[in-house]
């Protein structure tokens, strides 16, 4: 259910949802009369939209790679609370032009699905108020890829209330199940060396490949990004 119900909310995102590039947050929702916001926290325009847990996102990555190179995202995720969070997903928007096939880490635990350009994990268990998940993935460029490299990273929270776990899809639309995002905006800048390389040009350091267990590799069901 958790792995499907994933396909169903990134489809909803790429339909259009995340309307708030580089915005740490903002309420997202499959009922026809909600809008998103473009606040950088989720906005309480009534009572009832506020989330039942915010989340404080923390991104680091690689700045600066060279063509057909590596690039490295560390995510953290804090529950602000005021409420647990047990139906909430880890990851984001992966660059365009990047080979089908990523590298992840997580607690034990962690699943993963990706499909297009939406990267998403789950873990096993509920956050409690005040503690910290974490994330940890690497993309590969294509070698045609130039330019910069953008990802949206952070969390995708569901409220999800009590006994409705194992509902359809279906009905779950059919209620208008609220949801909100945190993601961040990670730009990498990808080097072409000069064909003339002279003292003014420095190349980007190199990445470390990330070598989680050989279980975390992830492969892209769409290949089309």
């Amino acid at each position: 259910m958790r792995r499907s119900f994933s396909l169903f909310l990134a489809g909803g995102l790429a339909a259009g949802a995340l309307t708030a590039p580089g915005q740490a947050g903002a309420a997202i929702t499959t009922a026809p009369t909600t809008t998103a916001t473009t606040a950088a926290t989720p906005t309480k325009t009534t009572a009832r939209l506020a989330p039942y847990s915010s989340f404080k996102v923390s991104v680091k990555h690689t700045k600066r790679t060279k063509r057909g190179g590596k690039i490295t995202y560390y995510v953290k995720a804090k529950n602000l609370g005021p409420h647990y969070a047990d139906y909430y997903w880890m990851g984001g928007e992966v660059p365009k032009g990047i080979v089908s096939t990523l590298r992840w880490g997580g607690p034990k635990g962690t699943k993963c699905t990706w499909e297009g350009r939406w990267f998403w994990c789950w873990g096993p268990i509920r956050l409690e108020k005040g503690e910290t998940d974490w994330l940890n993935f690497q993309v590969t460029l294509k070698k045609g890829t130039t330019g910069t490299a953008k990802a949206r990273v952070g969390v995708l929270s569901f409220d999800v209330d009590q006994g409705m776990e194992n509902m359809s899809e279906a009905e779950l639309k059919r209620l208008g199940i609220k949801g909100y995002y945190w993601l961040k905006t990670a730009k990498t800048t990808i080097v072409s060396p000069p064909r003339r390389p002279g003292r003014s040009y420095t190349p980007p350091p190199p990445v470390q490949e990330y070598n989680p267990p050989s279980s975390h590799v992830e492969t892209n069901k769409k290949k089309d990004t």
